[in-house]
C-alpha cells in the first residue's frame, strides 16, 4: 500500500472540502486517509481545566463525525484519526513526515474566488517537504471517488532554466492517476530593451519564442516516455508567469506549482510565482518542494 495521505481537520468547512478531496486522492494511489487536529488545550494555571478538558472532547467528536462522513461515501478507504495537543504548525508537520502528501483547508476571498493563505499555511508549507495541497470549500463532496476534479486538467508551471524533476513527477503521476490532459506551462518575458528594439523585431522575436519551446520539449521529452499513455500539452508563452498559470488554471483540477528548498533560515522559502497562485487560485493547489 502507498504512504498516507495527511489532512488538517479544524471543523471549517475548508477542512471538511479538503477532507473530501484528499479521500479521493487517496483512493486514486490506494493510499490509506489519516485525519489530524491539533490545537493548544493547556490552560493557565488561572483558567479552570475543564475548559481544555471539552476542547479534546469537540476535537473527539470533529474527527470521529468525520470519519464516519468519509467511510459512508468510501467504504473502501482505511481511514485513521489522531488528535495532537500543541502548537498545528509543528503537530502538523510531525504528522506529515513520511507521508505523500499533506492536505489543507484555505479560505476563499470572496468575489475573487481564491485563497487566503493564513499563517499556518504559510508555516507548512516552508517546513513540509512532502507535497502541500490547499483545496477551497468550494470543491465537490460527491461520493464513490467521482468529483469533478478528477477529470479536469492538471496545470504545472515549469521553469525550463532550473531543474524540476519532482515537480514533473508528481505532476505527470497525477495526470497518469486521473487519466486526464496534463497541460505544462512555460512562461518567459522578453529582454530588456537596450537601444532600439532589436529584442522586440519579429525575427528576433520567433528565435527567443523557438528557443524556449525547444526547452521545454527538451526538458519534457524523458517525462514523455516514462508516462507515454499521458496525454500532454507543452506550451511555451509569452507574457507574466503567474497570470498566465492562473489563466491557465482557471477551470483545472489541480495546479501544481514548485518551491526552492532553502536550508538556511533567511530569505523567502515560496517564490512569488506560487505565492501568487497559492492566493488566487480557484482550483486546488499542489506546492511541490525540490531542490
Amino acid at each position: 500500500m502507498n504512504q498516507r495521505i495527511v489532512v488538517g481537520l479544524d471543523g471549517s468547512a475548508e477542512s471538511v472540502a479538503a477532507a473530501h478531496w484528499a479521500a479521493r486522492e487517496a483512493l486514486l494511489r490506494d493510499a490509506p486517509l489519516h485525519l489530524v487536529h491539533a490545537e493548544t488545550w493547556s490552560a493557565p494555571p488561572s483558567i479552570p481545566a475543564a475548559g481544555s478538558d471539552v476542547r479534546r472532547q469537540w476535537a473527539q467528536t470533529l474527527l470521529r463525525e468525520a470519519s464516519d462522513e468519509l467511510s459512508g461515501a468510501h467504504p473502501r478507504l482505511d481511514i485513521s484519526a489522531e488528535s495532537f495537543d500543541g502548537q498545528p504548525a509543528a503537530s502538523l508537520t510531525r504528522a506529515a513526515a513520511g507521508a505523500s502528501m499533506l492536505v489543507l483547508g484555505s479560505r476563499g476571498l470572496g468575489t475573487l474566488r481564491g485563497f487566503v493563505l493564513g499563517s499556518l499555511g504559510m508555516a507548512l508549507i516552508r517546513a513540509v517537504e512532502q507535497p502541500v495541497v490547499l483545496v477551497r470549500a468550494a470543491e465537490d463532496r460527491l461520493p464513490h471517488g467521482q468529483g469533478r476534479h478528477l477529470d479536469r486538467d492538471v496545470v504545472v508551471g515549469v521553469d525550463t532554466g532550473r531543474p524540476c524533476d519532482a515537480l514533473l513527477s508528481f505532476a505527470f503521476d497525477e495526470a497518469s492517476r486521473r487519466a486526464c490532459t496534463l497541460r505544462a506551462l512555460h512562461t518567459w518575458m522578453l529582454p530588456p530593451l537596450a537601444g532600439y528594439g532589436a529584442a522586440y523585431s519579429p525575427e528576433a522575436n520567433a528565435r527567443i519564442a523557438e528557443t524556449e519551446r525547444t526547452g521545454l520539449d527538451d526538458m519534457l521529452r524523458p517525462w514523455r516516455d516514462r508516462y507515454p499513455a499521458v496525454d500532454l500539452d507543452a506550451q511555451a508563452t509569452l507574457g507574466p508567469v503567474s497570470g498566465q498559470l492562473l489563466e491557465a488554471g482557471s477551470g483545472a483540477g489541480l495546479m501544481v506549482v514548485g518551491r526552492r528548498i532553502r536550508r538556511s533560515s533567511v530569505g523567502r522559502h515560496i517564490g512569488p510565482i506560487a505565492h501568487a497562485v497559492l492566493h488566487h487560485s480557484t482550483a486546488p493547489v499542489a506546492v511541490v518542494a525540490h531542490e
